[in-house]
């Protein structure tokens, strides 16, 4: 009882607010598809808030910030990388990009990592971690070339035009993955020292300044962005005028759909960022990885059963449906692969030095 009480709360928190938070952020996008940095925006503005009771310390002389975990240095590297694939990975709805397909590209980092991991800090992979590292690769590359624009009733120019608009998506979601690389690195070598220093400290507290921190520290960067965001701002209130208006509760005013589907994904953000972490400290990295890849199935699934045909500011994109499941079930038993194929290196190893 105590188990399921422990993993019911925890699981929730992965699914329910992962999978509500992709939902929302496809309505969102879908209206508005250059909304990127309002959306970012408005999650880390609320991440923040939900952190700072917790991170304050309340003195004669008025608040300020509890003494941290990990010192200010470590954060620095990787503020300026979450911030900035965050922001890219939102701003490549804008390049219409499916939902269905920005999912499981991005679910293709383990190639980005093996290949930093081999490159920058000299790490060995079993023949199972290099083959299921090429079914990602081959599961991302058919995902990727499973949507194209509708070709019906277009001249070749606007084909051609929306071809480069497609593919300047894709080369966003790419820089993304190769942060995301740079950004794992940065934060394995942090954590390694911090696990190594005498001063230990519950992990749970840890991974909560991270989260903490990471986005406060990142707000301040979007001052360079208050011209998009202005503009952001006034598409989706023009987008706004037009959505239909939804009341959940009775004798309230009602509300344009795409302000609740905003606020709805800026609450689920928060709600699956916590449940991600709070699972890392409960299970071992393949309980992860495996609970994380059924959960970005579940979410896919959801997507795609949505609609066949994806709308992006009025525009259609058609979807092959044999080439994006293919690709998706490349990429998930290529996940489930390498970490298979992980635990039995670290078993190995751990083998050679009994010996």
């Amino acid at each position: 009882m105590d188990l399921l009480s422990d993993w019911a709360p925890t699981l929730a928190l992965v699914f329910g607010g992962c999978c509500s938070n992709a939902i929302t952020l496809e309505q969102v996008t879908s209206a508005t598809p250059a909304a990127g940095s309002v959306i970012t925006l408005l999650q880390f503005m609320l991440i923040t808030l939900h952190g700072l009771p917790s991170h304050l310390d309340w003195t004669p002389y008025g608040p300020r910030l509890k003494p941290r975990v990990i010192g200010l240095p470590p954060y620095i590297a990787q503020v300026f990388l979450f911030y900035s694939i965050s922001l890219i990975n939102n701003a490549a709805f804008a390049y219409k990009i499916p939902m269905a397909v920005h999912i499981i590209f991005r679910s293709g980092g383990l190639i980005i990592s093996m290949l930093m991991g081999w490159l920058i800090s000299g790490k060995r992979y079993t023949p199972t971690q290099v083959f299921s590292v090429i079914l990602v690769s081959l599961g991302v590359i058919l995902t990727t070339l499973s949507a194209s624009p509708a070709s019906h009733k277009a001249s070749s120019a606007e084909t051609s035009s929306d071809l480069r608009t497609y593919l300047t998506g894709i080369a966003l979601l790419s820089a993304a993955l190769l942060l995301s690389g740079f950004l794992g690195l940065v934060q394995e070598w942090t954590y390694a020292r911090h696990s190594n220093s005498p001063k230990k400290t519950d992990s749970s507290a840890t991974w909560k300044e991270a989260m903490f921190y990471l986005h406060f520290l990142s707000l301040p960067m979007f001052i360079f962005l208050r011209h998009d965001l202005s503009m952001q701002f006034i598409a989706i209130h023009s987008a706004a005028q037009k959505s239909p208006l939804i009341s959940f509760i009775p004798f309230t005013p009602a509300v344009p759909s795409i302000y609740l589907s905003l606020a709805i994904n800026t609450i689920t953000q928060v709600i699956c960022v916590a449940g991600v972490n709070r699972l890392t400290t409960r299970v071992n990295a393949l309980t992860v990885t495996l609970i994380l890849v059924v959960r970005k199935a579940v979410s896919l699934i959801i997507s795609v059963l949505g609609a066949q045909l994806i709308h992006f500011g009025g525009q259609v994109m058609n979807v092959d449906g044999v080439k994006m499941w293919g690709g998706a079930l490349l990429v998930m038993l290529g996940t489930v692969g390498y970490s298979v194929g992980s635990r039995q290196a670290k078993a190995r190893r751990g083998k050679d030095k009994s010996d």
